[in-house]
C-alpha cells in the first residue's frame, strides 16, 4: 500500500468502530444504492467484468450482483471495510471478490475489466490522477469508468435535507451531517479543479454532469488506432 495513500486514509479513521459506524449509516440508503445499480447493469452484458474501486461495505457491488450474471471484484484500502463488504456479501448470498489494496496501484493484469466504478469516495484518493490512470490500465478498450462523488459546491441546505430524509436516528444524523460539513465538504473538488484532473489523466477528458449534492463523471477508455489500418 503506498504510504501517502495510506496516511490519507488514516486520517480518515476508516478502520475499526469508525468503518463499522460508517457501514451502519450507509444502510439508510440502499434506495440509492439500488437505483445505482439498476442504472449501471442496464449497460453491461452477462458475464461482464466489473471493479468497483473503494466499495466501502459492498452494498452497491451487492445490488448489482443480484441483477445479473456479472463478475465483481472490489478494491477497497480499509481492512475493515473488506471484512465487512465480504460477510455482507455472504449473507447476502452473492458472489463477489472483495481484495485489499491501493487505488494508485491496483493488483490487477492491463486490461482486465469493462466497467470501473467508484462512488463517495475519489476524494478521499492522496493521488487521484494516479487512480485514474490506473482505472484506465485495468480498462479493456472501449469500455467506461465512472466516478460519483460529493460536489464542493453543495450547499449545507442540500446536506440537511438528504440526511433528513434517509430516516437517520437523531445522533447518527448529527454525526452525518459534522462528517460531510467538516471532513467531505473540505476534500471535496469542484466540477472544474475535476475537469483539469480528467485532462491530466490517460482518459484525457470526461463527461461531467452535474446533480443536487454531487457529480458524476464518465470516462471512456479509447479503442487504440494501429497506423496503416484501417
Amino acid at each position: 500500500m503506498h504510504a501517502g495513500e495510506q496516511k490519507a486514509w488514516k486520517g480518515m479513521g476508516m478502520e475499526g468502530w469508525v468503518a463499522r459506524w460508517y457501514a451502519r449509516t450507509r444502510s439508510n440508503d440502499m434506495e440509492d444504492f439500488r437505483r445505482e445499480a439498476k442504472a449501471v447493469a442496464e449497460h453491461l452484458r452477462s458475464g461482464c467484468n466489473v471493479l468497483e474501486v473503494a466499495p466501502g461495505p459492498g452494498f452497491f457491488a451487492i445490488e448489482l450482483a443480484k441483477l445479473g450474471d456479472f463478475k465483481i471484484t472490489g478494491l477497497d484500502v480499509s481492512r475493515t471495510l473488506v471484512e465487512i463488504a465480504t460477510k455482507n456479501a455472504r449473507n447476502a448470498g452473492v458472489k463477489i471478490d472483495f481484495r485489499l489494496g491501493n487505488a494508485a496501484a491496483m493488483p490487477f493484469a492491463d486490461e482486465s475489466f469493462d466497467m470501473t466504478y467508484c462512488a463517495a469516495a475519489f476524494k478521499n484518493f492522496s493521488e487521484p490522477v494516479k487512480a485514474l490512470d490506473e482505472m484506465h490500465r485495468v480498462l479493456r478498450p472501449g469500455s467506461v469508468a465512472v466516478v460519483v462523488d460529493l460536489s464542493k459546491d453543495a450547499s449545507l441546505d442540500e446536506i440537511d435535507t438528504y440526511v433528513k430524509q434517509s430516516g437517520r436516528s437523531r445522533i447518527d444524523a448529527w454525526m452525518t451531517k459534522w462528517t460531510f460539513r467538516h471532513v467531505l465538504l473540505k476534500r471535496a473538488y469542484p466540477k472544474e479543479e475535476f475537469s483539469r484532473m480528467a485532462e491530466r489523466s490517460r482518459f484525457g477528458s470526461g463527461q461531467i454532469n452535474s446533480g443536487p449534492l454531487r457529480f458524476e463523471v464518465r470516462f471512456m477508455k479509447r479503442t487504440s488506432v494501429v497506423a496503416g489500418v484501417a
